[in-house]
């Protein structure tokens, strides 16, 4: 959904402030690949975003950063004996100079753990230039960890880097500290805080952990979509984003499987943004099928091409045509397509209700309500995740509400951790 100013009241503000669209997998300048005892596997994904303003939710992506570390924390979904990061300015408009980089094992909020700081190396060098427009793995490291356990990646540029290509809606802090502090341990220098990622598109895992043969035979979910993917309100931190608690569902199932999140905020179907990332059509082959370990792709996308023109129009915002249901099914049928070309199961999720919002119509609602239908019945998908149904209220006679338990009161379309949990239960794990 829209983290337009519909969500400045939200209780999250207080804990902001504690606290290119042909680019394909052969943009990239290390692709996946396999080692001798097996093939790395995706452990953690972010989509990549131009640099914005969105004043409702501060970030550093314009200003970049100058002699500058930048400590984030990511919690990955597979477990291995050799990890490598993954770096993105698939943004960016000139190349990015890093002046060196760790990766360690965290010790809460800008702490990691003594004796696990390991150094990250490309091609063998410490420095790297990663061109404008591309994406480029580190060598492998040596670092065993295991599925749900936090990494730090902290990156130190010594000189200006420019806007920075990002993930605006992280839902976990971020650190910044002046000057090179790549390899401290403590907390103290990083001083400044923000809730978005920066230059950071995944971490691979490769190595004997027992269930890795197991979790690389299935593949990886890829969870697709816009803010309710992207987890906007669950609590910052906790990883309760309804990715997060699939892929603990497929761990306690015994059958693990990374569960990749490809969420942005704001996300449209059919037209792209200034804020809120290129369309779901134009980024969905990057983004969606651009790892070589992903065999399913969830979608759970529409409904900002059907509030936005009905918000506040802003930078972010402007530009916003109305939709039919025939344009955004035509939208959802190109996904499919794309997935099916690439060998890829694809489940299609129905869109939740939104009455409350200041951004519902029943002209909106009308085509919510058709494209729905359409992944319920018209068979294109592979399967169906049937959100609007897990989420809406029973007691409203229309269901054009969500559960008063699953529902943030501020926006009535952003969800608590419980209604995030609920998505996660409303998969079925055998359509995987």
């Amino acid at each position: 959904m829209n983290t337009n100013r519909i969500a400045l009241a939200l209780p999250l503000a207080a804990a902001l402030l504690a606290a290119t669209a042909t680019t394909t997998p052969a943009a990239a300048l290390t692709a996946g690949g396999t080692r001798a005892g097996g093939p790395w596997h995706s452990a953690w994904a972010a989509s990549p975003q131009a640099p914005a303003h969105t004043p409702w939710y501060p970030n550093w992506s314009e200003a970049g950063f100058t002699d500058q570390s930048v400590r984030q924390v990511v919690r990955v979904g597979a477990a291995g004996d050799e990890v490598r990061i993954r770096l993105t300015n698939v943004h960016g408009r000139t190349p990015l100079r890093l002046t060196g980089a760790t990766v360690a094992r965290s010790a809460g909020g800008a702490a990691v753990r003594q004796d696990t700081v390991r150094a990250l190396r490309f091609g063998g060098a410490g420095p790297v230039t990663v061109p404008a427009g591309r994406e480029l793995s580190s060598d492998p490291v040596g670092l065993p960890v295991r599925a749900f356990e936090e990494l730090t990646v902290t990156l130190y540029f010594r000189g200006p880097t420019g806007p920075a290509t990002f993930h605006n809606v992280a839902m976990t802090t971020s650190y910044r500290a002046a000057g090179d502090h790549r390899r401290d341990t403590a907390a103290e220098a990083f001083t400044d805080r923000s809730l978005s990622w920066y230059y950071l598109a995944g971490v691979d895992v490769h190595g004997a952990d027992p269930g890795a043969s197991r979790e690389a035979g299935r593949g990886a979910v890829v969870a697709f979509g816009d803010s309710l993917t992207d987890g906007f309100g669950s609590t910052p931190g906790a990883n309760h984003r309804y990715p997060d608690r699939l892929a603990e569902r497929l761990a306690a199932d015994g059958t693990p499987r990374a569960v990749l999140n490809a969420g942005i905020g704001g996300n449209k179907v059919l037209t792209g943004s200034e804020c809120f990332g290129e369309s779901a059509v134009e980024r969905f082959r990057r983004d969606a099928l651009g790892r070589p370990d992903v065999r399913t792709v969830i979608v759970l996308q529409g409904t900002n091409d059907i509030i936005q023109p009905d918000t506040e129009v802003d930078h972010c915002t402007a530009g916003t045509p109305r939709v039919t249901a025939e344009q955004l099914i035509d939208g959802h049928r190109r996904l499919v397509r794309e997935a099916h070309a690439h060998g890829v199961r694809i489940l299609g999720a129905t869109m939740p209700p939104y009455l409350g919002s200041p951004a519902w119509t029943r002209a909106g609602d009308e085509v919510r309500t058709a494209v729905n239908t359409w992944i319920r019945t018209s068979g294109a998908y592979d399967g169906v995740v049937d959100f609007d149904r897990v989420l809406a209220d029973t007691s409203d006679p229309a269901g054009a509400k969500i559960k008063a338990e699953y529902v943030l009161e501020a926006d009535r379309i952003h969800l608590t951790d419980a209604g995030y949990t609920a998505m996660a239960g409303a998969v079925d794990l055998n359509s995987l």
